[in-house]
C-alpha cells in the first residue's frame, strides 16, 4: 500500500521526530501525538506522547516497534511530518483519501532529544537562599540540597511547577505595572512551609508584588508562622485564625490555594473561591469520606464489595465531580498527579483556571455529573452548595 511504503521510507532514515496531527476520527482518544528519539543508559529509545485535551500520556518503544506503531498511529490522522537527521519528511491525506508526500533536505543540524542525559532545570535552584528551604533542612546554609531530601526537592518543585504553568500567562501583565497586586488566600494552610516557598517564588523569582493570607483553625500555628514570616521580612503574608466554611475576605482574590483541607472542607474551599470568581484555584483533597460513606450503585454492585475499593472509588469520583462543577462554573479544569512533601497518599491535585467555557461544554459536564449520581446514589457538598446555580445551566 502506498502510505506504508512511504512510512517505510521515513522509518529507514531514522528519524529523530515523527508529529501526527489532524485527526481523522472524532471518537479518537488523542488529538496529537508525537514520537521522539532519546537515549536511555545508552540505549536507542522512541518517547511517545499522546495528547488529549486535558492530559499528556506518555510510553516507551524500542526501535524495532517503531514502524508498525506509526502504522497503527497513523490509521488516525490526516497528517504527519518527521524529522531525520538529513531530511524532512510530510504525509497529508486529503479528504477523498489522496495520499500526498514530501521530502525535503536539511538545511542545518538537527536536535537529538536526550532527556534522561540532561541536567533538570527546576525552578527553585541549587544556589538560591530561599530560608524556608533552609529551615526545613532541604537546602544547607549555602544554598545546596542536602542530599538525603532530595526527593522532597522535586516534590516542592514540581508543585511549584503546577503553578508556574499559568503564572508565567500573567506575569508580563504584573511586571509592567508595578501597583498591580496578586491576592493569594490560602485555606488551610497549617504549618506548611510551601505558603513561605510560594511567597519566595512569587516576590523573588517572578518579581510579582502579593498579598498572601494564609488560614487555618489552630491558634498556635497561625501565631507560629506569622512569627516566621516577621523573622523572613516577608510583609505580605499573613496568617489568620478561621474556618474555611464563611470566610469573609475583603479584597478581590485572584488565586486560591488550598491542600489537605480534609473530607468536605475542600468543597468549602472551591466554594468559596467560586463565589470570589478567583481566577485560580490549585487544590489537593484529602480524606474524602462523604462519598464513600453513601455510595450505593445499583446496577455496579462489584465497587461497593471490598472496602478498599470502594473507598478509592469513591475517591476518584469526589474529584472527578469536583472537577466537572469547576468546568460548570467556568472553569478550564485539571487533575494533575502531585505527590507533596508530606508523602500523602492522596496524590490528585485540581487545577482551574478562569476561562471561556461553551455553554454546550458546561451542559455535558452537568449531564455526566448527574449521570454518575443516578447510578451510584449520593449526594456531594460541593454540588449541593451550588445546586440552583448548577440547575440554571441545564
Amino acid at each position: 500500500m502506498e502510505l506504508y511504503k512511504y512510512i517505510s521510507e521515513i522509518i529507514s532514515a531514522n528519524p529523530v521526530r515523527i508529529v501526527f496531527s489532524n485527526k481523522n476520527k472524532k471518537d479518537y482518544k488523542y488529538d496529537k501525538v508525537k514520537i521522539n528519539y532519546t537515549q536511555i543508559k545508552d540505549k536507542d529509545i522512541y518517547q511517545i506522547e499522546k495528547f488529549t485535551e486535558n492530559q499528556v500520556f506518555h510510553e516507551n518503544i524500542s526501535r524495532e516497534e517503531l514502524a508498525s506503531v506509526t502504522e497503527d498511529i497513523m490509521q488516525n490522522f490526516k497528517q504527519m511530518a518527521a524529522v531525520s537527521a538529513e531530511y524532512n519528511f510530510d504525509i497529508r491525506i486529503s479528504k477523498k483519501g489522496k495520499i500526498f508526500f514530501s521530502k525535503h533536505r536539511q538545511k542545518g543540524n538537527v536536535k537529538v532529544k536526550s532527556s534522561h542525559n540532561k541536567k533538570k532545570n527546576y525552578i527553585l535552584e541549587e544556589g538560591m537562599i530561599i530560608p524556608p528551604l533552609i529551615d526545613l533542612g532541604i537546602f544547607s546554609k549555602d544554598g545546596k540540597v542536602i542530599n538525603s531530601k532530595y526527593d522532597k526537592f522535586k516534590q516542592i518543585n514540581r508543585f511549584v511547577e503546577i503553578i508556574d504553568d499559568e503564572i508565567k500567562k500573567i506575569e508580563k501583565e504584573y511586571n509592567e505595572d508595578k501597583e498591580k497586586v496578586l491576592h493569594i488566600l490560602d485555606f488551610g494552610c497549617g504549618k506548611s512551609y510551601l505558603t513561605f516557598i510560594l511567597y519566595y517564588y512569587f516576590t523573588e523569582i517572578k518579581n510579582i508584588n502579593v498579598k498572601i493570607t494564609g488560614l487555618d483553625l489552630k491558634e498556635d500555628v497561625i501565631k507560629k508562622c506569622n512569627k516566621i514570616a516577621d523573622s523572613y521580612g516577608y510583609e505580605n503574608l499573613k496568617f489568620e485564625l478561621g474556618d474555611i466554611n464563611g470566610y469573609k475576605y475583603q479584597n478581590n482574590v485572584d488565586l486560591v490555594i488550598t491542600l489537605h483541607a480534609c473530607d468536605t472542607a475542600t468543597d468549602y474551599a472551591l466554594f468559596n473561591a467560586i463565589n470570589w470568581n478567583a481566577k485560580m484555584i490549585f487544590s489537593v483533597p484529602c480524606c474524602q469520606h462523604e462519598i464513600n460513606s453513601s455510595i450505593n450503585p445499583d446496577k455496579l454492585k462489584l465497587i461497593s464489595k471490598y472496602g478498599i475499593i470502594q473507598e478509592r472509588v469513591a475517591a476518584l469520583f469526589t474529584d472527578s465531580i469536583r472537577a466537572n462543577i469547576l468546568e460548570c462554573m467556568g472553569y478550564k479544569t485539571q487533575l494533575l498527579e502531585f505527590i507533596d512533601i508530606a508523602h500523602s497518599p492522596k496524590n490528585i491535585l485540581i487545577r482551574a483556571v478562569k476561562s471561556n467555557i461553551s455553554k454546550n461544554k458546561k451542559k455535558k459536564a452537568l449531564e455526566e455529573i448527574e449521570e454518575m449520581r443516578k447510578e451510584f446514589r449520593f449526594e456531594q457538598t460541593l454540588y449541593s452548595l451550588l445546586e440552583s446555580k448548577l440547575k440554571s445551566i441545564e
